[in-house]
């Protein structure tokens, strides 16, 4: 009998407090977990045939299905002694290639593309010429401290060359 009392004693205060108007806490919401910067079409311009076949290009879409803009902040490949992410810009009034300051921005929900004459990624100091058909490994990492491993096929480049190998200015 004193266990009953003592059973009934301890379980009719918790019933009680259970019986109250207020409302009981919900659980938090599960964290939508939006994925970072997607990279599509991913390329690597061959070497092979080209004037200086030490250094070479990458280039690629980027999605940013966030709602916060990301940036890519830096690349790296095994193939090459240097990788800086690179843009065209007007300079004394000619178009030349320079480093981008800052990294390649990637709009909230929106996309960059790294294109010829625009930015893209440079691979320079290469250690073998790159002929199409090759695979490329590149790693990117991004201002959200995600990072990319990639594996980017070599395509033959069939543009101006001097986009990427500009020939000096002979005044």
């Amino acid at each position: 009998m004193k266990l009953l009392a003592a059973t009934i004693a301890v379980a009719v205060p918790v019933l009680l407090s259970s019986c109250g108007t207020a409302e009981a806490p919900k659980p938090a919401a599960a964290a939508v977990q939006t994925p970072s910067v997607l990279v599509e079409d991913a390329w690597v311009r061959a070497t092979v045939g080209t004037k200086d076949t030490t250094m070479t290009a990458a280039f690629m879409a980027l999605t940013n299905p966030g709602n916060a803009d990301i940036k890519l902040i830096s690349a790296t490949s095994p193939v090459a002694g240097m990788v800086q992410l690179h843009e065209m810009a007007m300079k004394d009034g000619k178009m030349v290639m320079q480093e981008k300051a800052g990294g390649v921005n990637v709009p909230a929900t929106s996309h960059a593309h790294l294109s010829p004459g625009g930015d893209h990624i440079m691979l320079m100091g290469l250690k073998k010429p790159l002929k199409p058909g090759d695979e490329v490994p590149l790693t990117l990492k991004f201002s959200d401290n995600t990072t990319h491993d990639l594996t980017v096929p070599v395509k033959a480049f069939t543009e101006e060359e001097e986009h990427y190998h500009p020939t000096p200015s002979t005044k």
